[in-house]
């Protein structure tokens, strides 16, 4: 029981975390551009993000079935509550590092590792790493990828449109800027308003492809069904969100690249196809790797990028795998002692 209760806090403090790291991908490109508040834009984006996460009940099982494990480790492993304990622990501290350090990295990314090198621990020749490598390694490397040479090419057609007036004060990519005077009129029409349609199915995409690979931690552990589980995840994602996703939003809505709203449309528009297909068949694509990504690609188009800052990025990313397993494994090795 006391290991049960454990994995249940250890799963809402992961979802508390992802929500503060994850919930600024819809809202960057409003504050980058300039469009909204950082706080305006972050309780839009954990709005929708909590829809999608509801909706993912419905529609991302494909997901849920992935995180179980299943084929990659040992069935007997998946509904161990001492390994899951280890894979959302190591989850969660490798995320928890990162937001502290306000670095955008993948919860899936997080996840994976932990499976991984908890699983190493228990039984090495156990852990299929062919499969694994089909069903996740591949669409987190190629996503960023592709996420970049769309908004690369989206972001010139967009920017070829009519300008419209700058807005009532525009955002540096160089600093942060708390807040934002109310927008003109002007910003309530045509592209902004799709700007903002658009940045909310990206936290709704967001919502639709996190809510189950955490979910699938408690259901895997018996603890409530896919309804139950889900709904308490999407709670935490939110309140993680609102108390302390300023924190990424900055990095990515200054950091990395200056932009227009037509660029910040563009980032979004690729976001959100990529990451709703993606979910729609089950593959696990980061959607921090895919909007970072799509922000690569509108810095390279305008000769804006932050080098520097990307650089930085890559590296959290290249060091979340190796970080999580390196904990899980430890969880592992400890855990059936307690």
């Amino acid at each position: 029981m006391t290991l049960t209760i454990l994995l249940l806090l250890t799963t809402l403090a992961l979802a508390t975390i992802n929500g503060a790291n994850d919930n600024s991908k819809g809202a960057a490109t409003l504050i980058g551009s300039g469009l909204m508040s950082t706080r305006g834009a972050i309780w839009m984006a954990t709005l929708a993000t909590a829809a999608g996460g509801l909706a993912s009940i419905l529609l991302a099982q494909g997901l849920l079935a992935a995180f179980s494990g299943k084929g990659i480790v040992p069935d007997s492993l998946t509904v161990s509550v001492p390994f899951l304990i280890a894979v959302a622990g190591a989850a969660t501290a490798t995320v928890g590092l990162a937001t502290m350090a306000s670095l955008p990295i993948s919860t899936t990314h997080a996840l994976f590792g932990g499976l991984v090198g908890a699983g190493l621990v228990h039984d090495a020749g156990g852990v299929q790493f062919a499969k694994a490598a089909a069903i996740i390694v591949v669409p987190l490397l190629l996503s960023p990828l592709m996420a970049a040479v769309l908004a690369l090419v989206v972001a010139p057609l967009l920017r070829r449109t009519a300008h419209a007036p700058a807005a009532s004060r525009v955002a540096r990519s160089d600093g942060p800027i708390e807040s934002l005077a109310t927008p003109p009129l002007r910003s309530l029409r045509g592209i902004d308003l799709l700007h903002v349609l658009s940045a909310a199915v990206v936290g709704f995409a967001r919502g639709l492809n996190d809510t189950p690979k955490i979910a699938a931690l408690l259901v895997a552990a018996g603890l409530g069904g896919v309804a139950g589980a889900s709904s308490s995840v999407v709670i935490a994602m939110a309140i993680g969100g609102w108390l302390g996703a300023h924190r990424v939003a900055k990095t990515l809505a200054w950091r990395v690249t200056a932009m227009d709203p037509r660029e910040g449309l563009a980032g979004n528009l690729v976001t959100s196809t990529l990451v709703i297909a993606a979910s729609r068949f089950g593959l696990p694509v980061s959607t921090t790797h895919v909007s970072t990504g799509a922000l690569f690609g509108i810095g390279l188009s305008n000769g804006k990028a932050n080098f520097r800052i990307i650089a930085m990025i890559l590296l959290a990313w290249g060091v979340t795998l190796p970080t999580s397993a390196m904990i899980a494994a430890l969880l592992h090795f400890l855990l059936p002692s307690v």
